[in-house]
């Protein structure tokens, strides 16, 4: 079950989504975290943040909508504070990296440069629900070059570069993720969506409109995961709507090397290891030596 992206070794291709489990504390109370290939921390931005006031989360027919405004403690205070906490956990840690400018995502990149027991970054280009960074990074091809090349000139370590779905084409954008020096790609961020209270005729959000995740997005992710492995290079860890074994199958055969779990956490926190479970069932059944020889083999008509 062990893989390696970007020349890091996981135990597992199973990691968390950034945003789902915090820094990781609730869910070592529910299981080891060392059962995973790595944790995903929330977003970190160089100054703390509350976030949206609530409501920041509803609940659709077919998945989650949220819009938490990126509700972190700031690059310092996660280093000294939450760190130590991850390092001893044994997985892999890969920190989220949010900004509202360039330099923003530089100097938080530069701080985490110094800390050991970090696997990668993840940077945030396609946060939804924020009024500045965020989708203003991931949506133009030049700003996506751009700040991946600065923050390549600061962390020395491989740099994942988190795509949203919301563009016109976002092979356009992978292709400038890899110009701008990004060692793999995260495939996909949640869609735009709202959902409105009849009763008092507003939206169900504070912040107006969310980030919809869950199974509603499964299959677009999935055709996001094969047209970007279709056009690039790059390594890619897919996400969206997984909850199943049979679910990363899907990413991994779309041509995914690892995946992200999100939404599935908050319905079954031991999603995760059912999961391992399930995939290590699977290639014993089918004889298939290595979780690797999944990716990229779908077979097209």
């Amino acid at each position: 079950m062990k893989t390696t992206l970007s020349g890091v070794e996981f135990a597992n291709p199973i990691m968390t989504a950034s945003g789902c489990c915090g820094y990781g504390e609730e869910l070592a109370e529910i299981f080891p975290l060392s059962r995973l290939g790595a944790l995903v921390t929330k977003s970190i931005t160089l100054e703390p943040r509350l976030g949206h006031p609530p409501p920041r989360t509803a609940e659709t027919a077919s998945g989650m909508l949220n819009a938490i405004g990126l509700a972190n403690v700031g690059v310092d205070a996660f280093i000294r504070d939450k760190m130590p906490f991850l390092s001893e956990q044994k997985t892999g840690v890969i920190v989220n990296v949010a900004g509202a400018s360039v330099d923003e995502y530089v100097e938080v990149s530069r701080r985490l440069n110094n800390v050991d027991d970090l696997d990668m970054i993840e940077l945030n280009i396609s946060c939804p629900n924020v009024d500045r960074g965020g989708m203003e990074f991931g949506s133009d091809p030049y700003l996506t070059q751009k700040v991946v090349a600065e923050v390549k000139k600061v962390f020395d370590r491989p740099i994942i570069v988190k795509l949203s779905p919301n563009v016109t084409n976002i092979c356009d954008i992978a292709r400038a993720a890899e110009a701008g020096g990004a060692d793999a790609l995260t495939v996909i961020n949640s869609l735009v969506g709202t959902a409105v209270d009849i009763e008092t005729r507003r939206p169900r959000l504070t912040n107006n409109k969310g980030g919809l995740t869950g199974p509603a997005i499964k299959p677009i992710a999935l055709a996001m995961v094969a047209a970007v492995h279709e056009n690039c290079r790059l390594p890619i860890v897919g996400v969206g709507g997984i909850a199943t074994w049979q679910d990363v199958v899907e990413f991994m055969l779309c041509g995914a090397s690892a995946v992200q779990i999100g939404t599935a956490l908050f319905v079954e926190p031991e999603a995760p290891l059912k999961i391992v479970s399930g995939l290590k069932t699977y290639l014993q059944a089918r004889n298939i030596k290595s979780i690797n020889d999944l990716v990229g083999r779908l077979e097209k008509y």
